[in-house]
């Protein structure tokens, strides 16, 4: 993903100039200058537009990451526990470490992928990715929908959330897509070290090569 630092000096810098399009505004009205000041008026809400959506993107870009042919999205150690239940040891990104008693036989876990367009690729925007939640998984169908289910949040909550905007607001179709969730899961059998890897197909967990 984009540098932050970039991103928010690009919303500042549109604050800015809006802030001076609008001072414009307020001169030219007071000299009864009406056409000058409504064309100062429009280009400057336009500005302070961009910058709103600059600085709606940083809030909503972050915890994701930038995607590129395959992607290794968190390493997972599992361990089986009495009673069909099994811990799970989660290694995010970054080093943050989140672990979990999950009920089932099968550790699952999901996520959003999202493309932006050519638009906005020149502000260095790609396809990018996020895990969203993990949980316990039941073999049987019968226990799926009766037996005690297991789901905790992965990513970091935030006021806004780039995937769900996306799906809300069709005016932002020309600026990205959001292309899919994608879940995978794998049968806890025995203790084991995963890997959640991720790609433009989706995401897939496979056991982790010997170091």
């Amino acid at each position: 993903m984009p540098s932050p630092l970039a991103l928010a000096a690009a919303a500042l810098l549109l604050l800015l100039l809006s802030v001076a399009e609008l001072v414009a505004v307020w001169h030219a009205f007071r000299g009864s200058r009406w056409a000058s000041g409504g064309m100062s008026l429009l280009f400057g809400v336009t500005l302070f537009a961009l910058a709103a959506l600059a600085g709606t993107v940083i809030v909503a870009t972050r915890g994701y990451h930038a995607l590129t042919k395959e992607d290794l999205a968190a390493t997972v150690t599992t361990e089986p526990l009495p009673h069909q239940h099994f811990r799970a040891t989660i290694i995010l990104p970054g080093g943050r470490l989140a672990m979990y008693d999950l009920s089932g036989d099968a550790f699952y876990v999901d996520g959003y992928i999202v493309k932006w367009h050519p638009l906005v690729n020149i502000l260095g925007l790609h396809a990018a990715y996020e895990l969203d939640r993990v949980a316990g998984r039941y073999q049987a169908i019968e226990q799926e929908r009766s037996a005690p289910r297991t789901v905790y949040l992965l990513r970091e909550e935030r006021p806004v959330e780039l995937f769900r905007l996306r799906q809300r607001y069709a005016f932002l179709a020309p600026l990205y897509d959001a292309e899919y969730g994608s879940a995978t899961f794998v049968q806890v059998l025995q203790p084991a070290e995963l890997e959640v890897r991720v790609s433009t197909t989706g995401l897939l967990v496979r056991e982790a090569k010997p170091q």
